[in-house]
């Protein structure tokens, strides 16, 4: 029954991945090898990721390794005589209770080689053959079983005798047409990418409401049904206008991921000077639609664009979409502009263009639906004042999310302007007046006179009521973990910024050593503690979220003042180094000035990842070597908690 329970929860899981994610992820790469007297598997898993080793009784899926029989014997003969033949050899395994199996489990991450002494055969030439099973997980999903062909060849001179020695085995398995995986895209770039899009059609979705779009759509459809032969040539038009309208949008994220490139869309997350242009670019998209002014483009281009699609054909289709998209730049100009610059500042190379693809999707769809049911024509609603509402209404969201770009340029700086309680508050009086504004308490210049208070406004304001009386109390302290990742932490606030020490010796909440490694390790000796090293960022928006949901969990707390010496390295700690200490670094060679570059160059060279949240805990005595592997964002203080438990108990051992 246990098997069977373990079977049913890890196909749910795997139910759950594909639901969640809707995308192929291949975050494990195998390649094999011959080294003397061995044969090699060798796995590399993404960060995160996980694979269970060989010895894991009584779970449905171990790694297994089978070897193809007409590779061990010829006929009745055996050709090929292992040292063990059930088992490769693996390297040591992290082993910890995993609560989802109800069972303890050992597994591998980073990277594992499985080797296989081969003690004797008796043909020149040989290549063996099996297949690897074996399942990846994450503290999130885990994918389904997979079953993949390795091979090895194994080659010796005629002469030389058929027991192997280190001299007569030659590999030939150190190309890349040997990787019997094709190579991967890091799990949070796929799953920031999936974001990126969705996110585009929630803006894109958005933008068939504006003022400047919403009409458009039955005069569109009216006019390509009338100026078709039939209904089949209507739809087509309609197709190619929407495509049209795909094409446009997508040349554009093109064309940002061209001009900034990758390294430099990279940098935009946490710059402060790209952040404080992004929080006036925002300020300046919200006045825009409360209607103080418009956002327009060159009259010469519209009517230009216009002409052109005059002249009909495919062509003058293509015009018509270009030329939508030039007379609503006032409605959409500020939706594309906040998608462009969180895809920016999502890192990711083809976030641009993938958020462009979301929002020009959503944006055109309304438009083939109805050529292809001219019926639903009469369900829309009617233009008028509720459009302009939704500007507004917009327009508040641009201020809440300004102010996120200027909280990330204030930490990176630490000036302490915008403190966490004085973010919260602005929030709470962004949400109040919209509420307000919504319930009819007062109009702005584009606005008709309210007559009645319809029911989804009504519902609409009462939300943005609710939200105001939520965040409230996160003003004096609450964690309101609703919004966590947002406002700055909860130490980066006037109560703590003036209790803090620094000395760093006084435990301040969860927080002790901030960017001073050597004198947590040199504390963490005097007391007889394990070092918790804390991979942070001031923009890193996981890390807020483990903090304010993990970190304030009772027992995670206790932990983190009591049980170990807590040590936070910030990696866009923008503060330069003494010249002294200034180095080229030995992972990427370049030159390392800021504290920020040192500690993300130390986390490479020392852990081989780059990611931020990351945790790893030290023996203070034993160097930069993990006591138990490492940790990073997840939701669930249970989880931390076993790593912490499991990381002390070792240390407590030595």
């Amino acid at each position: 029954m246990k098997g069977l329970k373990q079977i049913i929860l890890l196909l749910s899981i795997f139910f759950q991945a594909f639901a969640a994610n809707s995308q192929i992820l291949t975050p494990i790469k195998w390649s094999t090898n011959v080294n003397g007297k061995y044969i090699e598997a060798t796995a590399i898993l993404e960060p995160g990721w996980h694979l269970y080793s060989q010895h894991n009784k009584d779970f449905p899926f171990p790694t297994k390794f089978i070897f193809d029989s007409t590779s061990l014997f010829s006929g009745n003969q055996q050709v090929v005589d292992f040292n063990d033949f059930d088992f490769f050899e693996e390297p040591p395994s992290v082993t910890e209770f995993v609560k989802e199996f109800d069972m303890e489990l050992s597994f591998f991450k980073d990277e594992v080689t499985f080797r296989q002494e081969i003690k004797n055969w008796n043909q020149e030439n040989i290549t063996l053959e099996a297949e690897v099973e074996f399942i990846v997980c994450n503290d999130e999903m885990c994918l389904p079983p997979e079953y993949l062909n390795l091979s090895w060849d194994i080659q010796r001179s005629p002469n030389e005798s058929n027991l192997l020695t280190e001299n007569n085995l030659k590999s030939d398995k150190t190309s890349d047409e040997n990787v019997v995986a094709s190579d991967f895209e890091d799990e949070s770039s796929l799953e920031g990418l999936l974001g990126i899009f969705g996110e585009g059609m929630f803006w894109g979705f958005f933008a068939i409401i504006m003022p400047c779009i919403f009409p458009m759509i039955p005069l569109t459809v009216s006019f390509f049904m009338k100026q078709s032969k039939n209904r089949s040539e209507g739809i087509r038009k309609a197709v190619t206008y929407g495509i049209s309208i795909n094409v446009i949008y997508v040349a554009l994220g093109i064309l940002v991921t061209v001009l900034f490139g990758g390294d430099a869309l990279n940098a935009l997350a946490t710059n402060p000077w790209f952040n404080l242009a992004f929080f006036f670019l925002f300020v300046i998209f919200a006045i825009s639609f409360f209607g103080a002014f418009e956002i327009t483009l060159p009259s010469k281009w519209v009517n230009g664009s216009d002409t052109l699609a005059n002249k009909g054909g495919l062509l003058g289709i293509f015009f018509m979409a270009f030329t939508l998209a030039l007379v609503s730049f006032s409605c959409t100009g500020p939706l594309i502009g906040t998608l462009l610059v969180r895809a920016s500042q999502s890192g990711e190379l083809l976030a641009p263009t993938m958020g462009m693809l979301g929002f020009s999707f959503a944006l055109s769809l309304p438009f083939m639906l109805f050529a292809a049911f001219p019926s639903w024509l009469q369900s829309l609603p009617k233009s008028g004042g509720w459009m302009n509402s939704a500007k507004v209404v917009l327009g508040f969201l641009e201020l809440a999310f300004a102010l996120k770009f200027l909280s990330t340029a204030d930490m990176v700086w630490q000036y302490h302007i915008l403190n966490r309680e004085l973010f919260i508050a602005i929030w709470v009086a962004i949400s109040f007046i919209t509420a307000m504004y919504l319930f009819g308490g007062f109009r702005l210049p584009n606005d008709s006179k309210i007559e009645f208070l319809g029911v989804g406004r009504m519902l609409l304001g009462s939300m943005f009521l609710i939200i105001s009386f939520y965040l409230l109390p996160g003003i004096f302290g609450a964690p309101v973990k609703i919004i966590s990742g947002f406002p700055p932490p909860l130490h980066y606030s006037e109560k703590y910024a003036s209790e803090s020490s620094n000395s760093g010796s006084e435990i301040i909440d969860h927080l002790t050593f901030n960017n001073d490694l050597q004198g947590a390790i040199d504390f963490a000796k005097k007391v007889n503690k394990p070092v918790m090293i804390d991979f942070t960022g001031w923009g890193c928006v996981n890390c807020r979220k483990m903090e304010e949901q993990v970190w304030t969990d009772s027992k995670v707390k206790n932990m983190l003042s009591n049980e170990v010496v807590l040590v936070s390295l910030y990696v866009d700690e923008r503060i330069y180094l003494p010249e002294d200490d200034q180095y080229i670094s030995k992972i990427s060679g370049k030159e390392i000035k800021r504290v920020g570059q040192k500690w993300s160059d130390f986390q490479a060279e020392n852990y081989n990842a780059n990611a931020q949240p990351y945790y790893v805990l030290l023996d203070p005595n034993g160097g930069y070597e993990p006591l138990n592997g490492s940790a990073s964002y997840h939701p669930d203080p249970k989880i931390f908690i076993n790593w912490l438990n499991e990381g002390i108990n070792k240390f407590q051992s030595l």
